[in-house]
């Protein structure tokens, strides 16, 4: 007897619909699955077939031939492990018939548990789309699948569970509003308070229009003058993702599989660390079955890179297209992804090998020719690519005392921060944008209205400075920024003065 199960297949961020067909003949008994399944499908045979004898079903003795449909896709997941198992039960004649609009997601245990697979945010949001009506997933990716409205989802622990629901009957998990959103967090863990950064006042101002805006920026200085700590209290000051932003950056960590366990959601905004030996595949994603990079894990949020120069030069290019498309497209023999990668890239660089060049307590002890080597690891596009240059000097010890005078907390920039990127959600009401750095040259002229005396001020000052026009539009949404941490409903000459300081690298 023929029967057929829905389920879904995913390859990045895409998802396709796979229809299980099962017939079970007469003849000698085997099990064949077709379809361009690969280990991890072919595997499901063992898998399937305990599950269903330790759930107290007859495992037919007969031919069984399993086909997963359209043939000329390849694919690669254990997620089709229940909807098998419950194909061939049907086939057989051990459950009713099964309801139409149904997507079944899970891997088997052989005892007939339903284990976690990757990827339930993507392929529910896609379920919805397709018009089904019911998905039944692990209880383990209840509440991620639980984030898409207008859809019935339910969580199953067994394959018995799992017939339970596709029959309508048993007692079923299905997750409340307040276990889905209920644990998104309103303030952030600070590790680092700001106000504990001794000096550094101009820095600590940088970093504040930074996360205001969304921009990039590169901290140069001497080894100990706090760049890492700097780049670490950033992560305090923060604003919170909104609903949208978090399911975006979940849907990227459930299909990596890293969404914490027991989450329905990415709560903070990403902090990605990337250590100088990472390679350019790990930062933008790939692999023989491509997965999302670092860029990609940052979206929506930090992606840090300290020691900046230590890097290869090449792992440092791969930036670049990212950086300005803010999304990564990764081809592989096995197809092309994208993936989103709208981040805020931080890098803490020493301004030679030695770390002494712009240190005035101690020699350089580096020659000139090894000190431009170095400095050109940072190439003119890439730099281009950067809103903010900041240089960090030596903060003497004799000093810090007399330094250590009451500065903002984390909490305080934070409400600072909050109030621009609410001014700037308002202003993009409608628009794919976020944040002043995603907007479009178009954007730019759209909500950046500058009157003549400032944009003579910004022309000429473009042009002694040789600014690119790509900088330039970069200098206005900097300056824009700055003038939302103003309250100013127009960018002013004040605020392009100041945006204009971050744009020199001496």
């Amino acid at each position: 007897m023929l029967s057929k199960t829905e389920s879904l297949h995913i390859t990045g961020l895409t998802c396709s619909k796979i229809t299980i067909e099962v017939d079970v003949v007469r003849g000698m008994p085997a099990f064949a699955i077709v379809g361009l399944a690969d280990t991890a499908v072919q595997e499901a045979r063992e898998r399937v077939k305990s599950s269903i004898r330790n759930s107290g079903y007859a495992f037919p003795t007969k031919k069984i031939i399993v086909n997963l449909a359209p043939a000329g896709m390849k694919k690669q997941s254990s997620s089709f492990d229940l909807p098998m198992a419950v194909g061939i039960l049907k086939a057989s004649d051990q459950i009713p018939s099964l309801p139409e609009k149904t997507v079944l997601l899970g891997e088997l245990s052989l005892d007939g548990g339903v284990r976690h697979v990757r990827g339930v945010l993507t392929m529910a949001l896609f379920a919805k789309d397709a018009g089904y009506k019911k998905i039944i997933v692990p209880k383990e990716n209840l509440l991620e699948a639980s984030l898409v409205k207008g859809i019935e989802v339910y969580g199953v622990e067994t394959l018995a569970e799992a017939i339970a629901a596709v029959e309508g009957q048993g007692s079923l998990f299905q997750a409340t509003e307040e276990e889905v959103f209920g644990s998104m967090e309103i303030h952030p863990p600070v590790n680092v308070d700001i106000s504990q950064v001794q000096g550094q006042f101009h820095a600590k101002r940088a970093l504040e229009i930074a996360a205001a805006g969304g921009h990039n920026i590169i901290l140069n200085g001497p080894p100990g003058s706090g760049k890492s700590m700097l780049a670490k209290a950033l992560q305090g000051i923060l604003p919170p993702m909104s609903i949208e932003e978090a399911i975006e950056v979940s849907e990227i960590y459930s299909v990596s599989g890293l969404l914490p366990k027991g989450k329905a959601l990415v709560e903070q905004r990403p902090f990605r660390t990337v250590h100088h030996t990472a390679s350019s595949v790990s930062i933008v994603g790939g692999g023989r079955i491509p997965r999302p990079g670092e860029v990609s894990l940052a979206h929506r949020g930090v992606l840090f890179l300290d020691e900046l120069l230590e890097f290869p030069k090449e792992v440092l290019e791969v930036l670049r297209q990212p950086l300005e498309d803010r999304s990564i497209s990764v081809s592989r023999a096995l197809g092309t992804e994208s993936y989103p990668a709208s981040v805020m890239l931080v890098g803490a660089m020493n301004p030679c090998p030695c770390g002494f060049l712009t240190d005035k307590e101690r020699e350089c002890v580096c020659n000139e020719r090894t000190v431009e080597k170095y400095q050109k690891k940072l190439s003119g596009p890439l730099l281009d690519r950067v809103d903010m240059y900041v240089e960090v000097p030596r903060v003497d010890i004799d000093k810090m005392q007399q330094n250590a005078v009451k500065s903002a907390s984390s909490e305080e920039v934070r409400q600072r921060v909050v109030a621009a990127r609410e001014i700037q959600r308002s202003r993009f009401q409608g628009k794919q944008v976020y944040m002043n750095s995603e907007m479009s040259n178009q954007d730019i002229e759209e909500f950046v209205c500058l009157d003549k005396e400032v944009e003579e001020f910004a022309m000429i000052a473009a042009k002694k400075l040789k600014l690119t026009a790509r900088s330039y539009f970069r200098l206005l949404r900097l300056a824009c920024t700055i003038a939302d941490l103003d309250s100013s409903n127009q960018v002013k000459k004040e605020h392009v003065s100041e945006a204009l300081q971050y744009r020199r690298r001496e």
